[in-house]
């Protein structure tokens, strides 16, 4: 709020039973901030609503006609606002903000300042927070004596403007941590893609602002575990969670063991239940809950998440009493959950639920500018596991590079891939340097790897899906391009996937460029939906 001189200024204060008081006999010799905030000539205080409780009443008429005597251009207005324990957080607060919605401001026409030198620590605590959510349209004011010396009975006061955008070194404070906190977040690498930090920005400012689930999506490898490791700590560390990161893979769940690893059990709920289980829920009470793969979840385990989401409250196999757990949850998956919900594979309340906040995490094709960070953050993590230093030479490093950022890598595990890259060339490495016959030896290892056989299907899918007779239609031209597309989407896991493999270098041309619906487009210009491929794909 700017202070504009053509205005009124009115103050807002607490009474001080205590400092307004004073501790000197004569009254005028003494410093009393109610008072002594309208003895300043460069400060013209035209209204003060003096707020007070009923058993002051005798000092609030001392006040105010003390007030009439130093600065008699100032207009005082009692206010009785009452509650009977100063330090009770909810009692103050409720009677300060019973105030501000009753009482009828006027911006247009007054400047406000609340003063918050007076009134106990809790009140002027409330005072601020009712200040900086602008139930008072107002700036604080804050009042101390002067040096005794002067004889200056009137004090100094400072005025406290809350937009904190102002003060260049708090500002430079707040913002050096959000730094840090995005660099936690990317493990300290300095990534490059600019898509990529914008989502790392983004996903930082949900996490310290929502304690709603977030699901995070994204291929095999793209680094969803470990970022959501990395939240964990973010908020620990700014004492959101006091307890652990329970992290639990849902594709190894099955049965009646997924309900007992997630919910308990208890002992004799069933055979080989010889005691108690808290599950991993439980486990998770006060911290976080990191459910990777949930599309593999089965139904019923759904069913029983959702409710444990929504009340904080599940039932424990076998027990016939509940169990309580309130943790926070990111949820990871590489499927295509809306596609599993049209099969009647995920439950689609569920989905609504945890969808809130969705976080697209690319695979690391998409980010070619991240593997050279990417690439001496894997050689440092090599080193602080084997305890050696190693490096590439500069022949080497160009080379390893060159393949990594061409159409040729497709890092179909993403950093995985990296990973096992970087720990099989450091293996292999010559006094700790990395040699162009020890990258070679890797890139042939690389494509072998990758390497998709031609198994004939996509011939048959051909037929399959278009009918014998339509197929044997197609040019010859067109039929070799739509095989190898079909070739590609068996190998992948959704239609994202298979675009990325598809549109790898034409992509990097396209600013916004949606592979997923590129191919959608393509597989429709012979009418062929991505469920058919599926469909066909389960059924062999």
């Amino acid at each position: 709020m700017d202070h504009n001189p053509s205005k009124k200024t009115v103050a807002i204060g607490l009474l001080g039973p205590i400092l307004d008081i004073g501790k000197s006999s004569k009254r005028w010799e003494r410093w009393r901030p109610t008072v002594s905030l309208c003895q300043h000539e460069d400060l013209l205080i035209e209204r003060f609503e003096l707020l007070y409780q009923k058993r002051f009443t005798s000092l609030m008429e001392r006040i105010v006609k003390d007030i009439g005597y130093v600065s008699p251009e100032t207009k005082v207005t009692p206010h009785e606002i009452e509650f009977e324990d100063p330090w009770d957080f909810e009692e103050v607060y409720g009677a300060l903000h019973d105030f501000t919605r009753e009482y009828h401001f006027d911006p247009d026409q007054e400047n406000y300042f609340v003063h918050i030198t007076t009134g106990t620590h809790v009140a002027q605590i409330c005072l601020y927070l009712l200040t900086e959510a602008c139930y008072l349209p107002a700036k604080l004011i804050q009042t101390r004596p002067a040096d005794k010396r002067s004889g200056d009975t009137s004090g100094e006061y400072t005025i406290i403007d809350l937009d904190l955008s102002k003060y260049d070194r708090i500002a430079m404070r707040f913002k050096q941590e959000i730094g840090d906190d995005i660099s936690h977040l990317k493990s300290g690498i300095e990534t490059r893609n600019p898509a990529f930090n914008t989502l790392i920005e983004r996903i930082e400012k949900v996490a310290i602002n929502s304690i709603d689930p977030i699901l995070l999506t994204g291929p095999t490898g793209a680094g969803k575990s470990q970022l959501a490791g990395r939240i964990y700590e973010l908020k620990k560390s700014r004492r959101q969670l006091k307890g652990e990161f329970v992290e639990v893979n849902c594709a190894t769940l099955r049965g009646d063991a997924a309900m007992s690893a997630l919910f308990g059990h208890k002992k004799g709920a069933f055979t080989g239940a010889v005691k108690d289980r808290e599950g991993l829920l439980r486990a998770a009470d006060k911290g976080m809950l990191f459910l990777d793969e949930i599309g593999e979840l089965g139904i019923d385990e759904q069913s029983m998440l959702l409710r444990a989401i929504e009340e904080k409250r599940f039932l424990p196999v076998g027990s016939d009493r509940e169990s309580q757990s309130d943790f926070q949850l990111i949820c990871g998956t590489n499927k295509e959950l809306q596609i599993e919900v049209g099969k009647g594979c995920f439950r689609e309340d569920l989905l609504s639920r945890i969808n809130l906040w969705t976080f697209s995490m690319p695979g690391l094709k998409n980010r070619t500018e991240d593997i050279e960070p990417n690439l001496k953050y894997e050689l440092d993590r090599f080193a602080e596991r084997n305890n050696a230093h190693i490096t590439f030479n500069s022949e080497a490093r160009e080379r390893f590079l060159s393949f990594a950022v061409s159409g040729e890598a497709i890092w179909s595990a993403n950093f995985r891939d990296l990973n096992g890259a970087v720990t099989r060339m450091s293996t292999l490495s010559n006094g700790g340097r990395i040699t162009r016959e020890v990258v070679d030896e890797e890139i042939k290892r690389l494509e072998t790897m990758w390497y998709i056989p031609d198994t004939g299907k996509p011939e048959k899918i051909l037929g399959d899906i278009l009918g014998e007779a339509r197929a044997a239609e197609i040019d010859r031209f067109d039929r070799i391009q739509l095989i190898d597309v079909l070739r590609v989407c068996m190998a992948s896991k959704n239609l994202s996937e298979a675009g990325r493999k598809l549109f790898s270098v034409s992509r990097k041309n396209k600013r916004k460029a949606n592979d997923a619906d590129r191919l959608r487009k393509y597989l429709g210009k012979y009418t062929i939906r991505w469920e058919d491929i599926v469909d066909l794909h389960v059924k062999e």
